[in-house]
């Protein structure tokens, strides 16, 4: 994978790396630490060691001199190696090395009992590329279509890789890791669960369409959020003068990934994906945003009962904005209510719709912004781009 300029910035002190497979956690890693002790549990004979004696991470640590940083990929394949860093960082005080530690599920950590070293480690995240990280090699049209994670965008074929994405995630994670007991009902369930992409999320429909009890559309959804690959936005309801919508919406973590799990044939709508998508892609950035600016920040979305609506609020000290994405090259009247609506309730929000066109524009006192260019435009540690 090649190495590219990632807007992620390391906290002090000890930190987990979280992050699906693929974002370029350990790229990042040798590219930040690259003197770093780093203990892999990808290699089978590597986790095979630790599993069996995790105190031999303390005798490595000892036979050095000195390590100034040792980093642990993949630590959730060996839970018990989190007793020992807490006992080095215990027992060592300032002399103990800094501990990097980098996963792509916290299911098994928190299954374990592990208390994530009792606050002594930051928890931190690797999102797929940012528009701003990728510069003039940011293509709208491809990250629509096969998305940023890092893995398939730099891939010799990215269709390909992205195709058995989700197949390495079902064998490698949910199979091997024994996370569901049956593997069709979860893969019918990732088929089920792809149409509810920036929806607000009703699982109990998604389990009848699927085939499965509810109880048990919940146990699946569990396992994808905790393998990172979705996340629920909630709505916004702070000091609500209407009344609201009751269900989160669901997003992949990546809009490739999402359009990989969509089924798609003759009787499918463009918009029916590209609208989606497009919100998704955006989501997917704030997301980024929200966590490498490490702000109080928050993200949800705005929905009345009566259906006016605003696709993302960021609200937090570090800013207030509401925005609106469509995905169509012209501006109309009626893509502005629901910010308009939004405004009457929170005139002190900074207010802004994405779209497909080209040209910058003020309509009704919204800044309208080619969607391109506000993505390109966001970048951690500066306010969002309206």
């Amino acid at each position: 994978m090649a190495t590219r300029g990632r807007l992620f910035q390391a906290p002090k002190g000890h930190f987990f790396l979280f992050g699906p497979r693929g974002t370029g956690k350990s790229t990042w890693i040798r590219d930040a630490f690259p003197d770093a002790v780093r203990i892999d549990l990808l290699a089978p004979e590597v986790l095979r060691t630790y599993l069996a004696r995790p105190e031999r991470l303390r005798e490595l640590i000892t036979a050095k001199p000195r390590p100034t940083v040792v980093v642990i990929d993949e630590v959730q394949r060996a839970p018990a190696l989190l007793d020992v860093v807490h006992e080095q960082i215990e027992t060592a005080g300032k002399r103990a090395p800094r501990f990097v530690l980098t996963g792509s599920s916290a299911r098994k950590l928190r299954r374990s009992g592990v208390n994530l070293l009792a606050g002594r480690a930051v928890r931190t995240a690797l999102h797929p590329f940012m528009a701003a990280e990728l510069g003039e090699g940011f293509d709208l049209a491809r990250a629509l279509d096969v998305g940023l994670v890092p893995l398939v965008h730099e891939a010799a074929d990215p269709t390909r890789t992205l195709q058995s994405y989700l197949s390495l995630y079902v064998r490698e994670e949910v199979q091997a890791e024994g996370l569901v007991r049956d593997l069709g009902g979860f893969a019918r369930f990732l088929e089920g669960i792809s149409f509810s992409h920036a929806s607000p999320l009703n699982l109990a429909n998604v389990a009848r369409e699927c085939d499965v009890s509810r109880k048990t559309a919940e146990g699946y959804l569990g396992v994808l959020e905790d393998l990172l690959l979705a996340f629920q936005v909630p709505v916004f309801t702070r000091r609500a003068k209407r009344q609201m919508q009751a269900h989160p919406k669901l997003f992949w973590f990546d809009v490739g990934v999402f359009r990989s799990a969509r089924p798609a044939g003759p009787l499918d709508r463009p918009d029916e994906i590209a609208g989606p998508a497009l919100e998704g892609l955006v989501a997917q950035h704030l997301r980024a945003w929200i966590d490498y600016s490490a702000n109080d920040c928050t993200l949800s979305y705005w929905r009345t009962k009566s259906g006016n609506e605003v696709d993302f609020v960021v609200y937090g000290r570090a800013g207030f904005w509401a925005i609106e994405v469509k995905n169509g090259r012209r501006v109309h009247a009626g893509d502005l209510s629901g910010l308009r609506a939004f405004r009457e309730d929170y005139p002190m929000a900074r207010v802004a719709l994405l779209y497909r066109g080209d040209d910058r524009l003020v309509v009704d006192g919204v800044p309208c912004l080619p969607l391109g260019d506000f993505l390109a435009a966001v970048r951690p540690g500066s306010p969002l781009p309206t």
